[in-house]
């Protein structure tokens, strides 16, 4: 299972709101510079996170990007499935579900999918933006940062 840029860069862009959060809003830019990332494909990215309430725009010249919850309130689940549709290692649109497909009822390998599919959900559910900030620093701290 591999997430695409899109799971990926907006992750970066809220861990690096969050980095940011005291210089009040961002600018894409900004988060662009320094992620190294395109401004560009930042722009595609940034209403879709914003309609699902993860983000708050500020307009006018020193308009920019803010979280819209505190850093400890959002985890990267909710990140990743934004930009990503449901997190799922098997095409089966309906996994939750007992009956997801015609075979369901004879498919031996249902339970592992399912298995795997809840792992990487609550793995990605327990981790927040203040838990990456704060891994972050302790980065810092041992590389001399």
């Amino acid at each position: 299972m591999r997430f695409s840029t899109r799971g990926r860069y907006g992750v970066q862009i809220m861990v690096d709101l969050a980095q940011h959060t005291a210089e009040g809003p961002i600018s894409l830019k900004s988060v662009a510079d320094r992620q190294k990332l395109s401004e560009n494909y930042l722009e595609q990215l940034v209403p879709e996170l914003r309609r699902a309430g993860l983000v708050k725009s500020i307009r006018g010249p020193q308009g920019g990007y803010i979280l819209a919850k505190k850093p400890e309130d959002i985890n990267i689940g909710d990140v990743i499935r934004v930009l990503e549709g449901p997190i799922a290692p098997v095409e089966c649109d309906k996994q939750a579900e007992k009956n997801c497909c015609e075979k369901t009822k004879f498919c031996v390998n249902r339970e592992v999918w399912v298995r795997v599919r809840d792992s990487i959900n609550d793995v990605v559910n327990s981790i927040t933006l203040a838990d990456l900030l704060q891994d972050n620093n302790k980065n810092e701290l041992i590389n001399g940062g």
